[in-house]
């Protein structure tokens, strides 16, 4: 569809506004210790009241402004969205959403299988399968969760069955926990056709006790995977495409690494964030963002929105890995699970 009424917005180092990722609840039935570690997020951990929560109508009405300003991808992120009833629902609304072109989610698929068909017949173009370690002891281990691995790819092989191809596979690697994992993930990938994306561990906000040792750098990802199956660059499919992208040589997959560490992006990042009580971030990696759910629940105009989100993003100068690279630590910063990744 065409958008309506575009106006595109820059920041202040020109980058345009075309992604946003959309949190749909800060609940997760997983414990992964790079993101919501047990001892901080245990059965006493006060998460949000639904009533806080943006409903279906309010994301979508923000969907619709954000598409005004230039966003044509939407990601659908958590937590873990599945928890959030429904979902279908919601992906319905925000794929008839005029100058949407591309709505995807990010899971752990432990619920997925399920819902497959009904997210593929709702709209939802891509998904993304967040999955660590192929090894079941691991995975309890990483994920720190009784949900055996065999749910997990239950619901992966549901997703290619509902026409989920490829599937996206990203692997979070941590040194001395799952970087012996490069070599099953990749191979798991190629067999079913997947892309396989190796992420490096990153210091999102102030609980999952980041220490530098413990990233695994994307040079040494790709020297790993290349000395097996040899691989040549590829374009970006996209302006701001945060992976370095890899062709296997054989035709069989492909490979991407998000060095966010070693390697910043900061320059081309095209994404702000929504969370699920409808603050706008501006970055992964902020402290803070600006109310919006008060200004849709006081009575804002469709154009008073426009002008508030267009200004928030007109404003932003983030570039936190570039910063933290330079030897900058601007802490303290929110946690992945309310940002959604």
């Amino acid at each position: 569809m065409d958008r309506v009424s575009p106006v595109p917005v820059l920041d202040r180092l020109a980058r345009p506004l075309r992604d946003l990722r959309v949190s749909v609840t800060d609940r997760c039935n997983f414990r992964c210790r790079y993101c919501m570690p047990r001892e901080r997020f245990g059965a006493d951990h006060a998460f949000l009241p639904r009533a806080e929560l943006l409903d279906f109508d309010e994301i979508t009405r923000l969907v619709t402004i954000f598409a005004r300003l230039g966003v044509v991808k939407v990601r659908l992120t958590g937590g873990e969205p599945l928890v959030r009833r429904d979902l279908p629902t919601l992906v319905a609304a925000v794929a008839a959403v005029p100058g949407i072109e591309d709505v995807a989610m990010t899971t752990n698929a432990s619920l997925l299988a399920p819902l497959a068909a009904d997210l593929r017949a709702a709209g939802l173009s891509r998904l993304t399968v967040s999955l660590d370690t192929l090894d079941p002891q691991r995975f309890t281990t990483v994920a720190d969760v009784a949900i055996p691995l065999a749910q997990v790819l239950a619901g992966i092989d549901a997703a290619r069955s509902a026409g989920f191809r490829p599937l996206k596979i990203n692997a979070v690697l941590k040194r001395g926990v799952n970087e012996d994992d490069v070599e099953p993930l990749v191979e798991y990938a190629r067999e079913h056709g997947d892309v396989i994306r190796f992420i490096e561990y990153m210091d999102v906000g102030t609980t999952n006790g980041w220490n530098g040792a413990e990233v695994v750098p994307a040079a040494e990802v790709l020297a790993r995977v290349s000395a097996r199956h040899p691989v040549e660059p590829l374009e970006p499919t996209y302006p701001g495409e945060v992976a370095a992208r890899y062709r296997f040589l054989d035709g069989q997959g492909e490979l991407g690494l998000i060095g966010s560490v070693t390697r910043p992006f900061c320059r081309s990042c095209t994404r702000a964030r929504l969370t699920a009580v409808g603050e706008l971030y501006t970055c992964l990696f902020a402290a803070r963002g600006r109310d919006v759910r008060g200004l849709l629940r006081g009575g804002a105009t469709d154009e008073q929105l426009l002008q508030a989100i267009g200004g928030v993003w007109a404003a932003r100068t983030d570039r936190y890995s570039e910063l933290r690279a330079q030897g900058h630590d601007p802490s303290p910063r929110a946690e992945m699970s309310y940002l959604g990744g």
